[in-house]
């Protein structure tokens, strides 16, 4: 394993130009949403939900991404590196990549993203919602209020708009996100996106071409 460490670090001094969100967030703080005033605080879940993954379970190598939706780098990396990374690393089962949720205190809907593809993941639709969020990331350049543009990628995804729309209204799963927020918190997150490659932080540059490195490291070094 030594190999796979000194990569990381080899990659690491290369990073000053990897993609990363540098906005803070202070310990602790609930991500911010659209929940109407007088709205109960969430309450982290205790469900054991450990977010959304794609990959086989036998993957040697599992990549951990906390990611904030209104994110521009986030976006960036969602659209031009991660569908390299699904045909050359994922769907040829050497990765698994779990999807943690981590939206920043200063981004206005990021909380909101984020509800919305975990309600799609209620019906097996989150990298569907999680594509159409990415991929027309206009939405978080406007300002506006995007709730329905969001109810339109979720008609997109191929949802049930009727449970969609009771998911979404009753804020199903804001203790999700906010336990995937104290959970990456807890480990020191602070921007987005941020990588754990089997439960290592990855301080290296984010695109398919290190994070293949860093998988031919892996499985070189457990031959």
């Amino acid at each position: 394993m030594k190999g796979f460490y000194y990569l990381l670090g080899a990659v690491a001094i290369g990073g000053g130009v990897a993609l990363w969100y540098g906005a803070q967030r202070p310990a602790g703080t609930a991500p911010r949403g659209t929940a109407p005033p007088g709205s109960a605080t969430p309450v982290a879940a205790t469900d054991g939900f450990r977010g959304f993954t794609l990959g086989s379970d036998a993957a040697r190598v599992e990549v951990t991404e906390y990611s904030d939706f209104e994110c521009p780098f986030c976006a960036q990396f969602g659209t031009v590196q991660m569908p390299v990374i699904r045909e050359q690393l994922i769907a040829t089962g050497r990765v698994r990549w779990r999807f943690r949720d981590f939206p920043l205190s200063g981004h206005q809907y990021s909380r909101y993203a984020a509800l919305v593809a975990q309600c799609a993941g209620e019906q097996g639709r989150f990298w569907e919602m999680h594509d159409q969020l990415f991929f027309h990331h206009q939405w978080a350049q406007t300002g506006k209020n995007p709730r329905g543009l969001f109810r339109d990628f979720a008609k997109q995804a191929g949802l049930d708009l009727a449970k969609y729309d009771a998911c979404v209204n009753a804020q199903r799963y804001d203790g999700r996100i906010l336990a995937s927020v104290e959970e990456g918190t807890a480990l020191g997150v602070s921007g987005t996106p941020t990588f754990f490659v089997n439960g290592r932080r990855y301080g290296g540059r984010s695109t398919s071409d290190a994070f293949k490195a860093v998988a031919d490291s892996i499985t070189k070094s457990r031959k």
